[in-house]
């Protein structure tokens, strides 16, 4: 499905309401809980260009650390009084970027750090026990959120989960038969899903549906398309 770049609709922020709550859609990519000051992120991968690195291929050291400066530069920005992981915070086994991103949270004293498990989050128990970050297995209930890392097929009535996992993304159309893609938060009716925070990352692209609505991150901007 192509959504086309003239119905793009600007706004300075954005808000989407879930549950009788406020989710600012941050143009970072990141979501923010209004009503309890938290932020929810999504798939960071972080540690994945030393991995690669490690087995040869040549990428930039800054392509790595570049999401973590984006994290703290964002905590700063927004002061929440927690930060949830919705999984896939760390991509490989243990590496010097786990030592960059424990001493970056461990900046903010008063900030909790929870990390939801996702299936690339590997390191040992030992490592994360040494971190200040909390760590819990999916699904993770915060009423009236249900905090998972993959999406679930079956979500109960009073719940409505937020996940990450999948990197969404949209194709749009301009006039010009040009066309683009662009990462986006993708929410249905019972599943929200946001797109991968991380710099070195893939992504997917998804088949919104009538009645689904869909914001790109482009620009520095949050932009509604469906």
């Amino acid at each position: 499905m192509f959504l086309h770049m003239q119905e793009l609709k600007n706004k300075e922020s954005l808000s989407h309401m879930v549950s009788g709550q406020s989710l600012l859609l941050l143009s970072e990519g990141a979501l923010k809980w209004k009503e309890k000051n938290i932020l929810f992120i999504a798939d960071l991968h972080l540690g994945k260009v030393q991995h690669f690195r490690k087995e040869g291929i040549p990428l930039p050291t800054q392509a790595g650390l570049a999401s973590i400066n984006r994290l703290e530069q964002l905590i700063r920005d927004t002061k929440p009084r927690e930060v949830i992981f919705l999984g896939d915070l760390f991509h490989s086994d243990y590496n010097s970027d786990w030592i960059r991103f424990k001493n970056t949270i461990e900046i903010f004293s008063d900030v909790q750090f929870t990390l939801v498990i996702g299936n690339h989050d590997i390191l040992s128990n030992e490592d994360y026990a040494d971190s200040i970050l909390k760590v819990v297995p999916e699904p993770y209930v915060l009423e009236p959120f249900l905090l998972t890392h993959h999406p679930e097929e079956e979500v109960p009535s009073s719940l409505y989960n937020l996940c990450g996992h999948i990197h969404p993304a949209v194709r749009l159309k301009g006039k010009a038969k040009q066309s683009m893609r662009l990462p986006c938060f993708y929410f249905s009716d019972h599943v929200g899903v946001l797109p991968a925070f991380g710099t070195f990352t893939g992504s997917h692209t998804i088949q919104a549906q009538a009645g689904e609505s869909v914001y790109v991150v482009a620009d520095n901007k949050v932009i509604a398309v469906q």
